[in-house]
């Protein structure tokens, strides 16, 4: 009846998932993310997490961290599109073939990233340098999986004010899907809403030369074919 529409400008739109209890990431996914920084394929999918406290809306801003202590502050945040994957049935040790049975749909996501604390610092563990507030926009829908042709022919886009930084397709991907939902459910129960990013492709700014990391006040957006577009400024 169009009764209860109200304009796009006059409403706040959230996380399509907004607190899962896992948010599983993959890192080194893509062929050519792999060769942009000249590194092996590799021959098992590397998992890391982000904390689910990182997500934001699809709109929202993408704050960048200032601590009281400047040592702490990260200085190098980075930009990557991401197919993210939201599971909607529980299931451990999950066949692959029955995989996409246990994912709800997917939507586009930005594993933002700072730079300096993931490869440099704690460690070189990549948690601290993923997980900051706003480090995970996220929407800005759940498209399901039975409306989507073939979730791994999807072209994948990233651009930093006006500027095309990333653009590939998921059929690149070194690990689809399926395989990712059975691997990581061999080491941990997966539930619904738990949130799966499957890795970004190249174009990343801490492998271009020189170097390009994200500034207050510079706008990211992110696309994926089919599931839509997320827009954050930087603050």
């Amino acid at each position: 009846s169009g009764q209860h529409r109200v304009l796009r400008e006059t409403a706040q739109l959230l996380a399509p998932v907004g607190d899962p209890e896992k948010v599983i990431c993959v890192g080194l996914n893509y062929h050519d993310h792999c060769q942009e920084q000249g590194v092996k394929v590799p021959k098992e999918p590397l998992i890391f997490s982000k904390f689910p406290s990182s997500i934001t809306g699809p709109f929202d801003n993408i704050v960048h961290p200032q601590d009281t202590t400047p040592l702490l502050s990260p200085q190098e945040l980075d930009w990557e599109v991401e197919l993210a994957a939201i599971i909607g049935k529980r299931g451990r040790h999950i066949e692959e073939a029955a995989a996409l049975e246990h994912v709800l749909g997917f939507t586009v996501a930005n594993d933002v990233s700072a730079r300096d604390w993931q490869m440099r610092r704690n460690g070189k563990q990549w948690l601290l340098g993923k997980t900051f507030d706003t480090f995970c926009p996220l929407g800005p829908a759940i498209v399901t999986r039975e409306a989507m042709a073939d979730v791994h022919n999807l072209w994948i886009r990233c651009s930093v004010n006006g500027h095309r930084m990333q653009d590939s397709n998921t059929r690149h991907l070194i690990f689809g899907v399926p395989t990712l939902v059975a691997w990581v459910s061999r080491f941990m129960t997966l539930v619904p809403g738990d949130i799966l990013l499957t890795g970004t492709p190249a174009g990343v700014g801490v492998f271009r030369k020189p170097p390009i990391f994200l500034k207050r006040g510079d706008e990211v957006q992110c696309e994926i074919e089919e599931l839509g577009t997320i827009c954050n400024r930087v603050v």
